[in-house]
Formats: C-alpha cells, structure tokens, sequence
C-alpha cells in the first residue's frame, strides 16, 4: 500500500501562521498536521504501508528541514519516502500527476489540511472508496450521489437540491492508483481545467464512465485546519480524543511546573517553563516555550515562544514570539513580539 500526499499549497487562510510554516506542518496536539493525518490514515488502512509519496511546493517553502521531517515520518511508519516537487499551482489532478512514478499499485491519495477519526475496513470489492463523512448541511460541500447498491455514481459539488449528506473530505483510495494515472493524464492532455486548475474530480468521473466500482467509506470525525478558528476548535478536539485515548503522553516530563495548574487536557512540550500560570482546559504549548504569570485556555501555542502577563482565550500563536500583555483572542504570527 501507498500514501500519495499533496501539500503544495501555503495555507493562505491561515496567514499569518503560515507564513514561514508550510501549512501541513502546523501543529495540531503538539504534531504537525500532516504528521497526524499520515498516522491516522495507516492506522484505518491496517496494512504495511510501503511507500508514502509527498508532493511538496517551492523548496523556499518546503525546504530541507520540511523533507527531513517527512523522511522521518515515514521511516516511522516502515515506509520508504518518496519526495516531488509541484512547481506551479496548477490543481489537485496536477500536484497529483506531480508524483506519477509513484502512481501504481493500491494507494490512498490524502490532501494534508484535514484531520480524521475513523475506523472501517475498505471495501476489497471496491475499484475507489471515497472517503466521506455524514453532515448536517451538504448544501455546503462536495457531495457524493450513490445508487441503490450503494455504489457512489456521481459527484456533486455544493448542490442546491439535496443528493445525499455525505460529504468528500479529500481521502481517496485507489485498488490500483495507475487507472487514475491514466485519466489525469487524459486531462492534461486535453487541457481540461475547472477553475483554472486540473481537479482529481474529471479524472474520477472518467473512471466511473467507465463502469469503475466506486464506494464509501465514512468517517466518525473530520476536522479542518483551514484557518486560525477552525484550528483552534480542531486543537481542541483532537487534545480530547487523545485524552479519552491515553496513547500518547500529553505532558513532557521534562515540563517545569513553577507554582502552576494544568487542566487536562492539554499537550505541553518538552522543556516548557509554567511559572504562577493556570494553563486549559484545551491548550497545546511547544516546545522550549515559556509561559508567566498567565491563564491559558482553549489556545495553540508554538515553539519557542515567551507568554508574560496575559490572558487568554481562542488564542493562536507562532513560533519565537515574545508576548506581554492583557489582550484575548489574538492570532500572532512567527518571529512577532508584543511587549
């Protein structure tokens, strides 16, 4: 099995965090996103996974530190990484195609700017399961229309009239991926664009034309990092999950507690320093950070950064900041300081 993951993109909803931290990399309960995702996604697939491919955007973006985490994240997972580089903004069928030595075999296509909780077996019969999941307003997303087999035989994007409530979160999996391969390579042949893009979409609809057995497979949770609010509430989530798990531990033993509470949960980093400070419920501080004198809750808080003073509340802020202050509800980008 192979992961195939499209990450060209910077994340321009989430500015200013995004900034200097390719959006995938942000970190949601003290790992980057598309650490998370790539873990989560192995786990539901309960198969060695052999190779994951990662299709990544300028290397003034996505440099060497960015492919060194990713090497190592697929080491982790027994998996060889492959690294491509997508040079213009040019689609999901495009950045896709971008990775076209990879694409052969069975293999799950991921876009790394969604987090998951699922379990379910993929459906062996299956030429595609389209990852779904079930919502409360479809009117707003990307659709799937499926028969009376329950076969996906359309996909419909944010439909006026109501199709179905399940929505396409951006996980595909592939039986063999090189069928796919071969319709988007039709696309681009023939320059077809929505949009301005080439969409994995026109490449899928090929394949369902063709009679390809396409079915669901439906998620229990999906969460977006799209920009500071949703990540924000997606920190919170997660930080919940992984309580209730007690997989990972949350707290660093090499945390300093200086006169200081911690309401769980929380992900506190490895050398953080909390002196005269109330931190959570649902706080994510990084590592070698320093928070004084402060409450802290509902709030992501990256590495190295210095908090003095404040109060705060759906709080998101970078890396190498130094903050003191009574504000709430900031969002402060990398390499920021307020004194």
């Amino acid at each position: 099995m192979k992961i195939i993951v499209p990450m060209a993109g910077r994340g321009s909803r989430l500015r200013p965090h995004s900034l200097t931290v390719p959006k995938p990399l942000i970190p949601v309960a003290g790992q980057p996103i598309v650490h998370r995702l790539v873990k989560d996604i192995a786990k539901v697939l309960k198969q060695p996974i052999e190779e994951i491919a990662f299709v990544l955007g300028d290397p003034a973006w996505f440099g060497d530190d960015v492919v060194s985490s990713l090497e190592d994240l697929a080491k982790e997972l027994g998996a060889k990484a492959s690294i491509y580089r997508q040079d213009q903004p040019l689609g999901t069928g495009h950045a896709i195609m971008c990775a076209k030595p990879s694409l052969s075999g069975p293999a799950v296509i991921a876009y790394a700017d969604t987090l998951i909780r699922a379990k379910f077996d993929l459906d062996q019969t299956a030429d595609s399961v389209i990852w779904t999941k079930q919502v409360e307003n479809p009117e707003a997303y990307g659709v799937v229309k499926l028969n009376g087999n329950d076969e996906i035989v359309e996909l419909v994007e944010k439909p006026e009239t109501f199709v179905s409530d399940q929505a396409v979160i951006g996980i595909y999996y592939f039986k063999d991926v090189a069928v796919l391969k071969g319709k988007l390579q039709e696309i681009l042949d023939e320059n077809i664009m929505n949009g301005g893009e080439y969409q994995i979409n026109d490449g899928i609809k090929r394949m369902m034309a063709e009679g390809k057995i396409f079915k669901t497979g439906t998620v229990d949770e999906w969460m977006d990092c799209g920009n500071k609010v949703i990540t924000i509430e997606t920190n919170q989530r997660m930080l919940g999950f992984l309580k209730a798990d007690g997989e990972e531990q949350l707290v660093s033993a090499s945390a300093k507690l200086d006169n200081s509470t911690i309401i769980d949960p929380c992900f506190i980093g490895e050398n953080v320093v909390l002196k005269d400070s109330t931190i959570g419920p649902y706080v994510s501080i990084g590592n070698d950070s320093v928070v004084e004198n402060s409450s802290v809750k509902n709030s992501l808080i990256q590495t190295h950064t210095t908090i003095k003073n404040a109060n705060l509340d759906d709080a998101m802020i970078g890396n190498h900041v130094k903050y003191d202050g009574d504000y709430t509800s900031i969002s402060i980008g990398d390499y920021s300081v307020l004194e």
